[in-house]
């Protein structure tokens, strides 16, 4: 079928649409963008579908974006998207604004347990009977004029994306809808909380090994390295590479000979950051001892594995007996953070992680299961 396309390139076009979508019960959006080199996406190319036409907003040519910011924030539209980390983080970088209320037809799929994580092209084929063609997710979105395969790839989208919608709703019980819109919410608040440059060490690899002393290192150069990435508008490794942090923190190398011996150090690094770089972790590694960050908690010991099981079984259950996928219920991270607060012997305390309608339906069995667990021969 012929899909009915309209280009939008001006702000006073942008402004005039955004006006007429407010009135609409929802709108299906998505994003094509480039993010090979920058820490931040590029917009290429905004769609929206409002279940008949396809608009493609080109924000090359855009530089008022105030009026799609009130779309997204508007309460009474319902934003329709699919698997959208990624174009979350696009539209903040372009509006300022993320979408509320947030529909996300990748977990409303796994919610009518049709599958979890499901790809776009899965999912339009199974609840539309859609074949789409391969993707043009690598090509240039930056290039004009755009070739006609990616602009009939990019109405596409829009259009089925708000046809899976119109097939899904009907489906999901008023419990399970506000389990999405739920789960859509929390994806918005996670990318609202600004990462503190600061506790990033905490999620280095192998900090759990180091002393409070070097983990004061870790910490800084984690820092440093969050804060230029934003800076320089680069990705983390290529300020510093993901495995050269743990060996810098624990030798603390105090000439550029050493420095450029590290695991993995580019060249490049030493280069343009050498001398700054042995200065901060001088610095560093002179703080006092009451300055130093708590130690890192070790990984779980391999004897805590059968209680992961054991709380994962009834997750599962629970899932079973809600019909929708498993891995929506409990994230092994959650399970992981639950049984560190207390391994081996308890009192176990429930993480902020497990939040919202989780922590009601799971949280005391969760608790009660590992109060039975010591108990047993």
């Amino acid at each position: 079928m012929a899909i009915d396309i309209h280009w939008i390139r001006d702000n006073d076009s942008l402004g005039q649409f955004c006006a007429e979508w407010q009135q609409l019960p929802f709108v299906a959006l998505d994003t094509e963008f480039m993010r090979v080199d920058t820490f931040y996406p590029i917009a290429g190319l905004l769609q929206i579908g409002d279940g008949q036409r396809a608009y493609l907003i080109d924000p090359l040519t855009i530089d008022n974006w105030q009026p799609l910011a009130a779309l997204l924030e508007n309460p009474a539209v319902l934003k329709v998207l699919h698997a959208c980390s990624e174009d979350l983080e696009v539209l903040l970088r372009l509006t300022g604004s993320l979408p509320a209320p947030l529909f996300d037809t990748q977990l409303a799929a796994a919610y009518l347990n049709l599958g979890f994580s499901m790809g776009y092209s899965r999912l339009v084929q199974e609840v539309l009977g859609i074949e789409l063609p391969k993707g043009e997710t690598r090509s240039d979105w930056l290039q004009r004029p755009l070739s006609e395969t990616q602009i009939s790839y990019a109405a596409e989208d829009a259009v089925h994306l708000a046809e899976v919608f119109v097939q899904l709703r009907p489906k999901l019980s008023d419990e399970k809808y506000s389990w999405v819109l739920e789960d859509g919410a929390e994806l918005v608040a996670n990318l609202r909380r600004e990462v503190d440059p600061y506790e990033v060490y905490r999620e280095a690899k192998l900090a759990w090994k180091l002393s409070r002393a070097q983990l004061a290192v870790l910490r800084e150069l984690c820092a440093w390295r969050e804060r230029e990435a934003r800076a320089r508008d680069l990705p983390r490794n290529r300020i510093i590479r993901e495995h050269s942090l743990w060996p810098l923190a624990r030798t603390q190398p105090d000439n550029l000979g050493a420095l450029a011996k590290i695991e993995d150090m580019h060249p490049r690094t030493v280069r343009q950051d050498g001398q700054f770089l042995l200065d901060l972790i001088q610095r560093a590694a002179s703080v006092p001892p009451e300055q130093w960050p708590p130690a890192v908690a070790e990984p779980l010991p391999i004897e805590a594995s059968a209680l992961v099981k054991r709380l994962k079984a009834l997750g599962q259950a629970e899932a079973e007996r809600l019909g929708i996928a498993p891995e929506l219920m409990l994230r092994k991270k959650t399970l992981e953070a639950l049984i560190k607060s207390g391994f081996p012997e308890g009192p176990y305390q429930l993480p902020d992680s497990l939040r919202g309608w989780r922590r009601e339906l799971m949280g005391q069995a969760l608790l009660d299961s590992l109060a039975t667990a010591g108990e047993q021969p």
